[in-house]
């Protein structure tokens, strides 16, 4: 119980100091995908693919499309891939393949600007507690316990 209320104060503090909010770049930059990433943060990557079910989300949402309406459809997409509904995000997996999953960008936000040019004040370091809420709700989630500060690669 108290490793919980510990976590949940480091938790909503961290989302209160505004750790990882958008800042101006966000609305300039688009998606690339995370193989993008992978040419100058290799080993994160290496871990991500194979570590975290996040990187592989595309294959199981794919099995249920056809079972699914529309609507249905664009609620898996909105979690389950990268940018979905964003400028330059994912589209579908026949326009945007490379956005098909959940990617590094779906924390860390669009990276072209950073991946350009290396600027590491254009990619946000650590998402907030409000960003991770918009996918990971008491409904959809159970007990969700955020990996923020264990890292989730």
């Amino acid at each position: 119980m108290k490793r919980r209320v510990l976590f949940a104060a480091v938790f909503l503090t961290a989302g209160l100091l505004g750790v990882g909010t958008d800042r101006a770049w966000a609305a300039e930059a688009s998606f690339v995908g995370s193989a993008a990433c992978a040419a100058c943060h290799e080993d994160i990557y290496a871990r991500f693919q194979t570590d975290s079910k996040k990187a592989h989300t595309r294959d199981k949402v794919e099995k249920m499309l056809d079972k699914l309406t529309p609507e249905e459809q664009q609620t898996c997409f909105q979690c389950h891939a990268t940018g979905y509904g964003k400028p330059g995000g994912f589209i579908s997996y026949a326009q945007t393949p490379a956005l098909g999953d959940i990617g590094c960008e779906s924390c860390h936000g669009a990276g072209s600007l950073h991946s350009e040019g290396g600027d590491t004040e254009q990619i946000r370091h650590r998402p907030s507690p409000e960003q991770c809420l918009t996918c990971h709700t008491a409904e959809r989630n159970g007990d969700f316990k955020p990996l923020l500060y264990g890292g989730t690669h």
